[in-house]
Formats: C-alpha cells, sequence, structure tokens
C-alpha cells in the first residue's frame, strides 16, 4: 500500500490536479463540479480557489458562479512557450534518439512553407545529408515537415486551402508530393499512424520517421526525426521505428 503523503505535498498535489483540470474547459467548471472530480472536500477547495484568485490562477465572474483558469496561468503558459529554447529542451531527445537507433537524428521547426533544422545528432556512421543547422527544406517534402503539417491542417481542405496559398509543390524528388490531393492523401496517412515517412521524397536514397512534439500545445512546437540511407532503413521497418519514437516522444514530453 502507498504510504499517505505529507500534507504539504497532499496540498501541492491538490493545487496542480485543479489548476490542471481546470485547464481542460473554456467553459469553466462549478465548486461541485470540481469537488467530484478531484476528491476535494468542497470546504478545503473553496480555500484553494480563493488564494488561487488572488494570484490570478483561478477567476470566477460571478459570485457563487464558474471557476475559470485565470490569466496568471495562461501568461506563465504562454510565456513558456514564448521563451523556451527549443533547441536546449529538445537536445536531451535528439541525443537519445541518436543513441536509441543509431542513426542520425534531427529537430526541426515549420516556417511557413519550409521547415528549419535547429538541432542534429548525427552518427557514427552519418551520411551525407542536405540537412544542415539553421537550414531549410519544403515541409511537404519532408518527414518531419509532414509530421508537423498533419496537425497543423486538420482535414483534406485545410490542406488544398494551404497548397493554394504556398504552392506550387517543389518536386525535391520524382516521389514528392506535387498536388493538394497527394499531400492531403499523405497527410491524412501520418495523422491514422502517428508518425510521418519520408521515403525519398527529399532526397533520393534517404528515408526519415519523424514525431511532432507539443509540449501541451495544440499544435506542434517542433518535430523528431530519425534519417539513413533507405539500405539501412528498409520500408518494412519503418513501422516499428515510427511507433518507437512515438513512444519516446510521448514519455519525453509527458508532464
Amino acid at each position: 500500500m502507498a504510504a499517505e503523503q505529507p500534507p504539504a505535498m497532499q496540498g501541492v498535489d491538490r493545487a496542480l490536479r485543479t489548476i490542471a483540470l481546470l485547464g481542460t474547459r473554456g467553459g469553466g467548471f462549478s465548486l461541485d463540479e470540481l469537488s467530484r472530480s478531484l476528491g476535494i472536500p468542497k470546504s478545503s477547495l473553496h480555500r484553494m480557489l480563493a488564494v488561487f484568485r488572488a494570484h490570478g490562477f483561478a477567476t470566477q465572474p460571478e459570485e457563487g458562479g464558474r471557476y475559470y483558469l485565470g490569466p496568471a496561468a495562461l501568461e506563465a503558459a504562454f510565456g513558456f512557450h514564448e521563451a523556451m529554447d527549443l533547441r536546449a529542451l529538445i537536445h536531451p531527445l535528439i541525443t537519445a534518439v541518436r543513441e536509441r537507433f543509431d542513426e542520425t537524428a534531427h529537430m526541426a521547426v515549420l516556417a511557413g512553407a519550409d521547415v528549419v533544422y535547429l538541432d542534429k545528432a548525427e552518427a557514427g556512421h552519418a551520411v551525407r545529408l542536405t540537412s544542415v543547422l539553421g537550414g531549410r527544406n519544403p515541409a511537404h517534402a519532408t518527414g518531419v515537415g509532414k509530421a508537423m503539417l498533419a496537425q497543423v491542417l486538420a482535414d483534406d481542405d485545410a490542406v488544398h486551402a494551404w497548397v493554394a496559398d504556398r504552392g506550387p509543390l517543389a518536386a525535391r524528388t520524382p516521389y514528392s508530393a506535387v498536388t493538394a490531393d497527394e499531400l492531403a492523401a499523405r497527410l491524412a496517412a501520418v495523422r491514422a499512424r502517428g508518425y510521418a515517412v519520408d521515403d525519398e521524397e527529399s532526397e533520393l536514397g534517404v528515408r526519415c520517421v519523424a514525431v511532432p512534439v507539443f509540449f501541451g500545445g495544440r499544435t506542434p512546437v517542433a518535430a523528431v526525426s530519425v534519417t539513413a540511407p533507405k539500405e539501412r532503413m528498409p520500408l518494412e521497418t519503418t513501422e516499428e521505428i515510427g511507433r518507437a519514437l512515438r513512444e519516446m516522444v510521448d514519455a519525453y514530453q509527458r508532464p
């Protein structure tokens, strides 16, 4: 049987769970709903929420009404996302990916119709690649790009609108998607399986498997990938790599 938490730790646990729950619903919660969901007595919860309100971590526009996540919590979250050093934050993951698969790992962000590479950990037998730190490649033709676009563009209509605005789609290789319909189909496949595969779409002879990184946001802040010559990454191995990479990323960004 697990040891009971000390009172101070129990208070911190309750506070964090309350803030997390408030952040899940834009329509707010009544005191009764919070109490039932959290398993915290209403009297204790009411006192805690009073402290939250005093510090801006909760709001209650109407006396006796519903509670909402407060501006201080939102400022902290958005401030972190604005100021965070993605390279420093994700570099340990990139290194772990390189060690796990013994292949080159990348981290990139979406910038318009391109991806920009912010970090790269090369394996000992690294192959010469066009990706360089600070360099760009077309998002539609890369694993990291498709991993992010699949989340940013929620359906086929959004893909067609994006291509109309950002296109035409460059044919980096004979395997690159060059029409909105082709890209829409590939991004639908990414959403279905949870990872993206670049099958010689950016560079001939090179395959890549990529997964988006969210860190609590609704849209990805970056994507990480494993890249190798196709001889070392047969197409039939990409499913196993994709699942393993997704598990690594999920575990790394889990609260």
